[in-house]
């Protein structure tokens, strides 16, 4: 397993190390099943951000609760290899809630990324980001790439 893998304790402090150095930290999340354009697009767009990317991957118990029995169709280790392996992805941590606000509490990102698919009002932890004065930062979603379409085109 990649060195970029770490636990929610060590990546806490590991933002909290690069906030003290004057660092900004980016903060995104997902479950990341079947990885394509579309995710790499977004976890560019979220690194330029700022300096540290960290981003959260749904365990495969998460995925089930919030996607169903069908999914993930890779498994946590593989899809969190995958994301680690992408050169603008500094940490990963799974979590195994339905939603990453534990991650995003613990973690006190200055920048929260996500796709265009999410309403800036419903980005779970926005809350917690604007309290301490950072920014939530709603990248712009790229239509046709996502895993359900995917998902779609094979099972057609």
């Amino acid at each position: 397993m990649s060195g970029k893998l770490k636990s929610l304790e060590e990546v806490k402090a590991i933002a909290a190390q690069a906030r003290k150095d004057g660092k900004t930290v980016v903060f995104t999340n997902g479950c990341f099943d079947l990885l394509h354009r579309g995710h790499v697009y977004i976890l560019r767009q979220a690194k330029a951000s700022g300096d540290l990317l960290i981003v959260a991957i749904n365990s495969d118990k998460s995925v089930k609760q919030i996607k169903g029995p069908m999914r993930p169709i890779m498994p946590e280790t593989d899809r969190s290899e995958l994301i680690a392996a992408m050169e603008m992805v500094d940490y990963v941590v799974l979590f195994d809630e339905p939603d990453p606000y534990k991650v995003i509490s613990a973690i006190r990102p200055n920048v929260l990324a996500k796709g265009g698919d999410w309403s800036t009002e419903k980005i779970i932890g926005s809350d917690i980001v604007r309290e301490d004065g950072g920014q939530v930062a709603v990248i712009p979603y790229l239509e046709a790439f996502s895993t359900t379409a995917i998902i779609e085109r094979i099972k057609n």
